[in-house]
């Protein structure tokens, strides 16, 4: 079964829910690995909070600010600390 993706919030709404211990993850369409982490998350992907680094400047340049100036997606913010492209079980563990 396809579960869909919730929206996309902000960067500064991705902060706050990182702050406040939840999973976020800062993706972009098209990025063949954001897709598979969604679909490895199966239902588990309405627990993580997404930000789409195309829609917001912010998520953008935090991203690039954690990856050493490259826009790498999916960027994975579990328990405050910032991954770049982490494993989907890596990601559903946290959950």
């Amino acid at each position: 079964m396809f579960t869909r993706k919730p929206p996309s919030v902000s960067a500064a709404e991705g902060a706050r829910a990182a702050e406040a211990g939840r999973v976020v993850v800062y993706w972009r369409k098209g990025c063949p690995f954001c897709q598979r982490l969604r679909l490895v998350l199966g239902k588990k992907v309405r627990d993580v909070v997404w930000v789409d680094v195309w829609a917001d400047p912010e998520a953008s340049a935090y991203v690039r600010s954690v990856n050493g100036g490259d826009e790498v997606v999916p960027t994975v913010v579990m328990g405050g600390v910032p991954h770049t492209n982490p494993s989907p079980r890596t990601v559903a563990g946290a959950l």
